[in-house]
């Protein structure tokens, strides 16, 4: 199947490891022209490599930290410098850190904002002009299944990324007529090195190891395993993509079945 996204300018943000940089690599394989972004230098140069490598293009790579407004104006600016415009736009940064509501101050929990929320809205408010004049784009914000079925011990995780969809679904309803269309996935576990950190995180609380730990999430997955980077990357390009013509507004989670939800 054809996806359009043959040349289609793809900035994908804090795409120097895991879901980032696994969608990066799919759209690169479908053929956009694909702009990664991320803080450190030698991680953004051994992206481009890897990316090189797989799939045959060299994506652009622009350093910045998505939590800073001037890096975010600068990506775009030297973008649209490049390439003349923007057509898909994945909004992604790290998740905040994992704890109860005792273990955070006022700092923490604003901190939780300007990494999830600010650096989203910002995001778009940089690209949906661009997308809007030119009557095309796709954007896909990258959060957690926290946003429908809460975890333990990720407040920050749970309360930030929720404000994302009701941003995300309040505006939808006026990037639609313009053929914007802006959709968020909830990845549940996914094989990446994050998952190392957060099953240390619960060991350490509940006094079992980190492969129990593991083992105790599996279980709740009805497919019996992690997700890939890689099927992560090919759902979220499908979004982006020509083919995805109208679903817009929605929340997708990508779980194997664990959200037990009805909606």
């Amino acid at each position: 199947m054809d996806l359009g996204l043959k040349d289609k300018t793809a900035i994908v943000a804090a795409s120097t490891k895991g879901l980032g940089k696994a969608t990066a690599i799919a759209l690169a394989l479908e053929g956009a022209n694909v702009v990664i972004n991320g803080r450190h230098k030698q991680n953004l140069n051994d992206t481009v490599d890897e990316i090189k490598s797989k799939t045959g293009k060299t994506p652009l790579a622009i350093q910045g930290d998505v939590t800073q407004a001037e890096d975010i104006d600068r990506l775009f600016d030297e973008v649209v410098k490049h390439f003349g415009t923007v057509h898909i736009l994945v909004s992604n940064a790290g998740g905040p850190p994992a704890g109860s509501f005792s273990d955070f101050n006022d700092e923490q929990w604003l901190n939780a904002v300007e990494l999830n929320l600010m650096s989203t809205v910002r995001l778009i408010r940089k690209a949906t002009p661009i997308m809007q004049k030119q009557k095309w784009g796709r954007i896909v914000n990258i959060t957690s299944l926290t946003v429908k079925q809460p975890a333990d011990n990720l407040l920050l995780s749970n309360s930030v990324r929720a404000a994302i969809i009701g941003f995300a679904k309040t505006i939808s309803r006026d990037l639609a007529p313009h053929n914007v269309l802006i959709n968020n996935i909830a990845p549940y576990y996914v094989a990446t090195k994050r998952i190392d950190y957060l099953m240390e995180e619960t060991a350490a609380k509940r006094g079992i190891t980190k492969e129990a730990a593991l083992k105790n999430i599996i279980k709740e997955i009805p497919m019996g395993r992690l997700g890939t980077p890689e099927e992560f990357g090919d759902f979220v390009t499908f979004l982006c993509s020509e083919k995805n013509s109208y679903v817009t507004g929605a929340t997708i989670q990508f779980d194997g079945g664990a959200y037990r939800g009805m909606l």
